[in-house]
């Protein structure tokens, strides 16, 4: 496997394996510190970033290597040179690329086209980076045991309702997605694949329009912004009223499980996806989710470069 392009080319083995030494990574971040020594690492990013930013430079610097960021509109790509030279000449002076921009079709061909690594950091339909922060903190609190758990998304069927529904099901979790119906449900298609996918490690889809039901004994309750970036202002007020019923309150908390943990991807609006006493109260697990940011992206460099991704076989 040599890109990490979309959350479903993953096996639940490159999970653990990325999960172990991310955990690693935490615990000592310079443990690797050579790994990436005299390389540099492209980070190129056409969408406004506060923890990928940051966690990608710093995991390159953690792993001894030098990376460097491009914005948008400082690459000849805006001006008509093709992905595909774009892809040849990065590959000719990094070693790994990591990308977060908005069309997925533009991440798959820098994969198609670079014969280096090449990371996935967002786009319009998925967030595997972010699902791996997810995971690490979901394991430092309840452990590998899963059983009988149930891990709830709320709000926009957006790119982060399908990363979680993919990664939930490559873990063999019952992962639900709350939201509402018609134009801010999940892909169909996305559904599809994360319910082959439970097919075959044991996990439950579900997607659903009821917050409450969804919320009922549930081990983490996840929020997302409703307004992404890329999003038409216009359909702002009927997105509000579509997704209102699925804000997390202090009232959806007390229907989720007495351990239950609140999680979200940030930027956050407090006041709409969630109220500020429940991403500022005790369940609340999200500074250790954003810290993980790094790890994880540290330990996907690091396994990528090395070739020891094996990948998911559909």
């Amino acid at each position: 496997m040599k890109d990490l392009l979309r959350t479903e080319h993953l096996s639940r083995a490159d999970v653990e394996l990325l999960l172990s030494t991310a955990a690693e990574f935490a615990e000592n971040p310079l443990r690797s510190n050579t790994a990436l020594a005299n390389k540099t690492v492209a980070i190129y990013m056409t969408k406004p970033s506060t923890r990928t930013r940051l966690s990608s430079e710093t995991a390159v610097a953690h792993l001894g290597g030098t990376p460097i960021f491009i914005r948008g509109d400082e690459l000849q790509l805006g001006r008509g040179e093709t992905i595909e030279d774009t892809a040849k000449i990065i590959s000719g002076y990094c070693s790994a690329l990591i990308i977060r921009t908005f069309a997925q079709s533009d991440v798959d061909q820098l994969g198609a086209y670079s014969t280096i690594p090449v990371i996935n950091a967002l786009t319009d339909v998925d967030h595997p980076t972010q699902l791996l922060a997810d995971w690490l903190t979901i394991r430092e609190n309840f452990g590998t045991d899963i059983s009988g758990r149930k891990f709830v998304y709320m709000g926009d069927g957006n790119n982060m309702s399908h990363a979680w529904l993919i990664m939930g099901a490559i873990m063999g979790a019952h992962v639900v997605a709350a939201t509402p119906s018609g134009k801010w449900a999940p892909d169909p298609v996305v559904v599809a694949i994360a319910k082959n996918i439970a097919a075959n490690s044991g996990g439950k889809v579900e997607v659903t329009n009821d917050p409450e039901a969804a919320a009922k004994d549930a081990s983490v309750l996840y929020a997302d912004v409703w307004m992404s970036m890329g999003d038409s202002e216009s359909d702002r007020a009927e997105k509000m009223r579509a997704l209102s019923p699925y804000a997390i309150t202090e009232n959806l908390m007390k229907m989720s499980s007495k351990d239950s943990l609140f999680m979200h991807c940030l930027p956050a609006h407090r006041g709409e996806e969630v109220e500020a006493s429940v991403i500022d109260g005790p369940r609340s697990v999200i500074w250790r989710e954003a810290y993980h940011r790094r790890t994880t992206i540290q330990s996907i460099l690091y396994h990528l470069v090395r070739g020891d991704l094996k990948g998911y076989t559909h």
